[in-house]
């Protein structure tokens, strides 16, 4: 289902800077998580919304992507997640989400739920996409990583022991 909302130009660029981190770059400077929304009949990154790895020093990196889901408002997220499984092996792997709470209005989630795809066909190649609907979702550390971790027994989150 087609809404008839166009992906800004950024977006783009966005994902490409997420998508590609360059070993020689200052890694204070790499993008770790992008709120979108819609906005005017555009999808763009939300003001005041990208998170650069310079910005989230000291602070639990999940839990300001947790902290980005509003109750009211849906949004769409970009998060660069840094985990590690019970087989030693680290990971840095993008996750898509689609926020859509029950608490919006239907109108709201119809938008972002009929917008999804237009944004998904710029975004190729995420290995994860996730749809959070309330609380419950939002707030299960847990069950994000069993969906993340796809099986693996995921023991370390954002630097954090789980």
């Amino acid at each position: 289902m087609a809404s008839g909302v166009k992906v800004c130009d950024h977006v783009k660029e966005l994902y490409d800077a997420m998508k590609v981190v360059k070993n020689d770059a200052d890694q204070k400077e790499r993008i770790r998580l992008v709120v979108f929304e819609i906005c005017n009949g555009e999808i763009a990154a939300a003001p005041g919304k990208t998170f650069r790895e310079k910005d989230l020093e000291g602070k639990d990196v999940y839990e300001v992507f947790v902290q980005q889901m509003y109750p009211e408002k849906p949004c769409y997220m970009l998060y660069d997640c840094h985990f590690e499984t019970k087989e030693c092996c680290k990971k840095e792997e993008l996750v898509f989400v689609m926020w859509a709470p029950d608490t919006a209005s239907i109108k709201e989630k119809m938008q972002y739920a009929s917008s999804k795809d237009c944004l998904k066909k710029i975004l190729t190649g995420i290995k994860h996409e996730l749809q959070l609907n309330d609380n419950a979702d939002s707030h299960d550390k847990y069950g994000f990583l069993e969906k993340i971790g796809k099986g693996a027994h995921v023991i370390n989150l954002e630097g954090h022991c789980v």
